[in-house]
């Protein structure tokens, strides 16, 4: 075997499903939907928390209140600039909000600017108006949308200008920030959920590898004793299938021993009367020998249909049992019946309803009439009497066949459901 075969096989075995694999997947699905749900949570924190704003809001106020002891517009200015870079150091090391924080602060009474981030010098904020202070607002700068904060005291007024936070923005980060703690987390769960399925499903292979080690015609019960209760309807099942399948094999084999018993018979008849016919030189004899060949010939066909007739008895897939009047269908098999019978002399009656519509298995009623019809016209006496009587009661269909022929005896009537069986030279 070459490596490509060898690697082609290993490739093809690894795609193949299993229940590990398929139970491993599914908390790895889960693991993802946790995320998913945990992702879904903090968003919705996150607009809650971005529609009162609470941290813009204590941040402005807090610079506010750390200016409001300085009165010199230089020093405010440079305690300003240091906490605008700090501020901003501190923001792009968490790398969490996007943008850089925007800081102006003008001379309350003047309206004169003291300072403004070396950023906002680009951007034209909107004018400062009484409305605006103590409140978060929204504006769009050179197309970038902001969110500023107006405070102001007796001596200062300070607006701190952020980069609106986008939704994606969020998510990605907020899914950036769950993403290890779950990794960190699936080991300890995928691993038992590994090894007790892999535990869990020792007993099936133990049973599947018990069945595979037994022959191919050993069609006897399992035998594994399942002590876990899921396996144990798997057992019985294999348990009932294995009995019907012992039933068929031995319905096979006594239907192929007694066909082969009863055919031996009409066989070893053609062939003693063709020998006759082909050695003899008497016309007489020939011609006794002939009428035999033809009656073996004719115990050979009703033998072959009668065959078949047990074989589909026998069949596993019956037909769906279907809606028939039997009292209609019953006089049309006499009537075929009818041209044998009138060759003996033999007279045939019915005795049944005008209509007797039922549901049941045609193949089965159509074996069991013809035959009890057929062995009734043939072995009665000739100018005998065939009556036939046709009933349903209780949900129970009823049909005799009854002559005036010499009848079973007591002796025999036990066997007379045998295959084959023949009582006084008879079929």
């Amino acid at each position: 075997m070459s490596a490509h075969t060898t690697l082609r096989a290993r490739w093809q075995r690894l795609a193949e499903p299993t229940l590990v694999r398929r139970s491993v997947v599914s908390v790895m699905v889960a693991f993802v939907l946790v995320w998913a749900v945990l992702l879904g949570y903090n968003y919705v924190n996150y607009k809650q928390a971005i529609t009162y704003d609470p941290g813009l809001m204590k941040y402005g106020d807090a610079v506010l209140e750390s200016l409001a002891p300085i009165a010199d517009p230089a020093q405010a200015a440079a305690a300003l600039a240091s906490t605008d870079h700090w501020t901003n150091v501190r923001r792009r090391q968490v790398g969490v909000l996007p943008g850089t924080l925007l800081h102006e602060l003008k001379d309350a009474s003047t309206g004169q600017q003291i300072f403004a981030s070396p950023s906002l010098q680009q951007l034209t904020p909107p004018p400062t108006t009484p409305a605006a202070v103590g409140v978060i607002t929204e504006d769009r700068l050179d197309g970038t949308s902001y969110r500023i904060y107006t405070g102001s005291n007796t001596r200062w007024t300070l607006r701190v200008i952020e980069p609106k936070r986008m939704d994606v923005h969020f998510l990605q980060s907020s899914g950036r920030a769950l993403l290890p703690y779950l990794l960190l987390a699936s080991p300890f769960v995928l691993l038992p959920v590994w090894l007790s399925v892999r535990n869990g499903l020792r007993p099936l292979q133990q049973l599947a590898h018990r069945i595979a080690q037994r022959g191919r015609d050993d069609l006897q019960p399992v035998g594994f004793d399942a002590q876990h209760r899921e396996l144990k309807p798997l057992e019985q099942s294999l348990d009932h299938l294995f009995a019907q399948l012992r039933q068929k094999v031995e319905r096979e084999r006594a239907f192929v021993q007694d066909a082969a018993h009863e055919i031996r018979t009409p066989l070893a008849v053609i062939t003693a009367q063709a020998h006759v016919m082909a050695r003899s030189q008497s016309e007489d004899e020939r011609t006794q020998a002939q009428g035999h060949l033809e009656q073996a010939i004719a115990r050979t066909s009703h033998l072959a249909q009668q065959l078949l007739d047990l074989a589909a008895l026998d069949e596993a897939q019956r037909p769906a049992p279907r809606d028939l009047d039997v009292a209609q269908w019953l006089r049309a098999a006499l009537a075929q019946a009818a041209p044998q019978a009138m060759a003996r002399q033999i007279e045939l009656s019915l005795d049944a309803p005008d209509n007797l519509p039922t549901r049941l298995d045609l193949p089965a009623l159509e074996s069991v009439a013809h035959n009890l019809i057929d062995n009734a016209v043939r072995y009665v006496p000739a100018g005998g009497n065939v009556a036939l009587t046709l009933r349903h009661e209780d949900g129970v269909l009823h049909l005799a066949v009854q002559d005036d022929g010499p009848g079973i005896p007591v002796t025999e009537r036990n066997r007379v459901f045998e295959r084959f069986y023949r009582g006084l030279g008879h079929a």
